[in-house]
């Protein structure tokens, strides 16, 4: 993640983080992005089973039930051992987790053992009596998928109306006093609906939002002819700058970030070095504690049938299973190779990756997405849209 707001509008200033001896289990939550030992943030997709049909889904959600989920007993023992290993957050995600019956039980649970929780869902199920659940059972944050304002949405969605109901959904929790933001998939369909989403979460008093890049996994991959050209993503990277400043003139702040493209983080710097050069060497070194991509290292991905994913995109490899194996000795197993390569994915980038001047901060930027893409895991990501010149390579004189 790449904060807007944080980096470029001055809500974090450098010494926040270490304020905190930036340990995960002790930083705030919009401070975790800057935590040096990178204890993996975990999302876990408690069910494939969703009540919308949308045409990006990463876990190719479907209507049916499934018989291979974990069990609520299976759930608590990986809640039991995500806390001893000192995940900071959990991520309870789908398909659509508010579908599942015991999702309340769960957060329940993993609250009592110290982790935060947070939901991921459409939206459309929040009842007025599940936003003062989640109250009751102390949820920190529920993000709702908004691509689009009304019909843009609904045909994201597959299903009329759906825009209507997540709206609703977001009051209800707003009105319970739930923290809730959006999460908004950017691709050549919606781009120019941004705007929009600025009035939206100006007019409802929404907090937050997260403007995720187009990855192309799962159904996702579907889109890939419809990701936005380099120069369509650095228009859009002003837009939301300058969106985000706007809110903060006006005295109506909010958090804004930016998701899986970490080129994001060297393109505000250099904007920021035209504009404040100051704040720009700030920026410079909470890049620097954010280290970019954490794939494999600072996110982790379980699915509903327990399979252990480097991120929640990367579901072709798994590294093995919690029916069979705790998370924790998964993912800190060193004798697979990937997942060794993952600790440290530097040695291993090729091309103009390997070469750039950022890579320290960016860290490689989605390895998933150069891999659907060229078929090549360590090629260069083909979303970076940072040119030549900035990246170092044209600069021999």
């Amino acid at each position: 993640m790449i904060g807007i707001s944080k980096l470029y509008c001055g809500a974090v200033e450098a010494s926040d983080p270490l304020r905190y001896g930036r340990n995960s289990k002790k930083l705030p939550s919009h401070l975790l992005q800057f935590s040096y030992d990178k204890k993996p943030v975990v999302v876990w997709n408690i069910t494939q089973r969703c009540n919308l049909k949308c045409v990006h889904c990463y876990a190719k959600a479907v209507s049916e039930k499934v018989d291979n989920e974990l069990t609520t007993k299976q759930g608590k023992a990986l809640i039991d051992d995500l806390a001893d290993f000192g995940a900071p957050v959990l991520l309870f995600s789908g398909g659509e987790p508010l579908i599942r019956e015991d999702l309340l039980e769960l957060i329940t649970y993993a609250n009592k053992k110290g982790l935060r929780t947070v939901i991921s869902t459409n939206g459309t199920l929040i009842t007025e009596k599940m936003a003062k659940r989640f109250k009751e059972v102390n949820l920190s944050y529920v993000g709702v998928s908004l691509d689009g304002i009304g019909a843009t949405n609904d045909k994201f969605r597959g299903v009329k109306g759906a825009f209507d109901a997540a709206l609703n959904g977001i009051r209800f929790c707003r009105d319970n006093g739930i923290k809730v933001g959006l999460r908004f998939t950017i691709n050549k369909r919606n781009y120019k609906e941004i705007p929009a989403i600025f009035e939206l979460m100006e007019t409802e008093e929404i907090p937050r939002i997260c403007f995720y890049h187009l990855v192309y996994a799962g159904r996702g991959t579907s889109l890939i002819n419809e990701d936005l050209s380099h120069e369509e993503t650095r228009k859009v990277l002003d837009l939301i700058m300058d969106k985000t400043k706007e809110l903060f003139q006006k005295g109506k702040p909010k958090e804004v970030l930016t998701v899986d493209n970490h080129a994001d983080g060297p393109y505000i710097y250099l904007r920021l070095k035209k504009e404040d050069p100051k704040r720009a060497e700030e920026v410079l070194e909470l890049l620097k504690m954010n280290e970019g991509n954490s794939s494999g290292r600072g996110i982790g991905c379980v699915s509903w049938d327990g399979e252990v994913y480097a991120d929640q995109f990367w579901r072709h490899y798994s590294f093995g299973n919690v029916k069979e194996r705790p998370f924790s000795k998964i993912w800190t197993d060193l004798s697979n190779e990937l997942m060794a390569k993952l600790k440290d994915k530097k040695p291993y980038l090729k091309g103009r990756c390997a070469k750039c001047k950022w890579l320290s901060i960016c860290g490689g930027n989605f390895r998933v997405r150069a891999e659907a893409a060229t078929g090549d895991l360590w090629a260069p990501d083909p979303a970076c849209y940072l040119t030549d010149e900035e990246i170092g390579l044209n600069n021999s004189h």
